[in-house]
């Protein structure tokens, strides 16, 4: 005999009367006299009550501890208290004499947390009874919405032609990008195959195979420090590929199949529509002091070197310092709120931002005012200020003032009324990344992104800077980023598939034909039997859903995430291993100091 007759959610006001078998986790028990007591039971689809009115089933129950899964047996009843908030709520199922079995008991008395309290709880504890967690209806939410999401990615790319195609996951060490973690080769010793940071040779080698349109929902692998946006260890994202495409023809698929999905899943239920707007990767340094703008905030900055260098301030007139300014209209917020959002930005961007106001009557106030007065009509002017305004200003290297100012642009515009339309979701791309940059360590030119990148131009281009013609740092790769709400959800490109080009683009950077050859030998022998040009992207899965839950971290829509450290708490990963595994793999540890 089956389990159950009906869900946990299922049982409605025309069900009353029906004899019944249900199934789930003992969620709570409430004893109000002698002989009754209330029982939730939850399972998948919800909670149902069950009333208990015998003493011995209230004894029964008794000795049972909560979470443990039971066994119902009973007959429906329209309640005589009805809860409108819940979907059962018409409803309690009274249990017949004996109607009560343990599935599987909780040996446990007192639980690490409670369920529908369990984001509450530290989240040490959490990941470590990440089941237990997972049995909290907000998380059950997010897993639900995830693959919800991903079943729908799967339907539009098929719906576009799109050919699902899975990739190796043992695979080669990519000397590019991030760590890897590497797997010991028992029958090679002293060689390591790689876990793939991304199927980005493979799905370039599909176009070389023929095939025209290929998307995954990949897997991806790196070994990197987590941040809020980013849970360490592995990810998934939906890797797609496009031959004889260009880079329209990726926007194109992308602008389709996006902004429907955040639409309907989203928690926002509205979505930019075609076309995203296009940021030249400078451009939105300049005004937005990030790549990841988020166009939800009405902010940007402004260029105003010339107007304060003089004004007397220190930091200022600092030697090759640029100053950005970021005027924010219509503010009523105190001093102290400026000084804690400034503190704010000093943690995030590494320097502090100094700022000044405009008040009613239309003076300068506050900050860094003492020495604007002189020049506080044209400043005034310049700035176009009008009363109830501040100004918060950045200054520094171009790349630290450009940096702060990005912060303050999202830190002020999330914290000042009336300056975040908060309820969308705001796409952008940004296009005509710098092909190459002065390395910091190095101090000489590298990439500065994807080496697979064509270089805008191509070979003509690469050999203008050859002969001296023109700087390096002044070519752009046709590589893009689609950023949302001030997220990067995933970095693409037109692929470089011409091998004399490739070559040329790493001697740039001190490499020769026979490094291409070693790095990347299949790629570079695949494209000499004919390539055809293609191009691709691959948004970030969690970082998607996390999105449309409206969730701060990665880890609340991953079922089973690793800790910032990069741990597994419920599957104790990493772990040691036996001599035996060890020997079997060739391998002799050393002492770590």
């Amino acid at each position: 005999m089956s389990y159950r007759t009906h869900t946990c959610g299922e049982l409605r006001l025309m069900d009353a009367g029906k004899k019944v078998r249900l199934a789930g986790w003992m969620e709570n028990v409430r004893e109000v006299g002698a002989g009754l007591a209330f029982l939730v039971l939850r399972d998948f689809y919800g909670t149902t009550q069950v009333v208990l009115e015998s003493e011995e089933l209230v004894r029964q129950v008794r000795e049972i501890h909560k979470e443990s899964t039971i066994q119902v047996d009973g007959v429906v009843r329209e309640r005589s208290s009805k809860n409108p908030k819940l979907e059962t709520g018409g409803i309690e199922v009274v249990p017949e004499a004996g109607g009560i079995q343990v599935l599987g008991a909780c040996r446990f008395q007192e639980l690490p947390f409670e369920i529908n309290h369990s984001r509450e709880a530290d989240e040490t504890q959490r990941l470590k009874y990440r089941y237990l967690d997972l049995r909290n209806p907000e998380m059950k939410k997010n897993m639900i919405l995830r693959c919800q999401v991903i079943s729908a990615l799967r339907e539009a790319m098929t719906r576009h032609g799109f050919l699902e195609i899975t990739t190796p996951i043992l695979t080669a060490s990519s000397p590019e990008g991030a760590r890897d973690y590497l797997v010991p080769a028992r029958k090679h010793p002293g060689k390591f195959y790689a876990l793939p940071q991304a199927p980005q040779q493979f799905k370039q080698l599909l176009m070389t195979a023929g095939i025209d349109r290929y998307f995954q929902i990949a897997p991806c692998f790196r070994d990197e420090d987590a941040r809020g946006d980013r849970s360490p260890g592995e990810f998934y994202q939906l890797d797609m590929e496009m031959a004889f495409a260009t880079q329209e023809d990726v926007f194109s698929v992308c602008e389709e199949v996006l902004p429907p999905i955040f639409a309907k899943f989203g928690a926002y239920h509205r979505a930019s529509g075609a076309p995203f707007k296009r940021i030249p990767y400078l451009e939105a340094m300049e005004v937005y002091g990030s790549d990841k703008p988020d166009l939800r905030i009405d902010l940007t900055a402004k260029d105003v070197t010339a107007l304060f260098r003089d004004c007397g301030f220190p930091p200022f007139a600092e030697e090759g310092a640029r100053i950005k300014a970021v005027v924010i209209s219509d503010f009523h917020e105190s001093r102290k709120m400026i000084e804690k959002t400034c503190a704010d930005v000093e943690v995030q961007a590494g320097a502090k931002p100094a700022w000044f106001r405009i008040d009613e009557k239309g003076e300068i106030v506050g900050g860094i005012a003492k020495f604007l007065q002189e020049k506080a009509e044209l400043v005034k002017r310049e700035l176009e200020l009008a009363p109830n305004t501040l100004v918060v200003l950045s200054s520094g290297k171009k790349q630290l003032a450009q940096k702060v100012a990005g912060v303050v642009i999202k830190l002020f515009g999330a914290a000042v009324p009336g300056h975040i339309d908060k309820e969308q979701y705001a796409f952008c791309w940004i296009v005509d990344f710098p092909m190459y940059e002065i390395g910091e360590e190095s101090g000489e030119l590298e990439f500065c992104h994807n080496p697979f990148s064509m270089p805008t131009g191509g070979m003509d281009v690469l050999l203008k800077a050859e002969r001296g013609e023109i700087d390096p740092l002044t070519i752009t790769a046709d590589q893009y980023d689609i950023v949302c709400n001030g997220i990067e959800l995933s970095s693409g490109a037109v692929r470089n598939h011409d091998p004399e080009i490739m070559v040329k683009a790493f001697e740039m950077v001190r490499l020769g034909e026979e490094d291409v050859k070693k790095k990347f030998p299949a790629m570079y022998h695949a494209f000499s039997y004919g390539a055809p040009p293609h191009a691709g992207i691959a948004p970030g899965i969690d970082r998607m859903v996390m999105l449309l839950a409206g969730e701060s971290s990665i880890r609340e829509i991953i079922p089973f995430p690793m800790n910032k450290n990069a741990q597994d708490l419920m599957m104790g990963a990493p772990g040691e291993v036996t001599k035996k595994q060890l020997e079997e793999l060739h391998i002799t540890l050393s002492e770590v100091e």
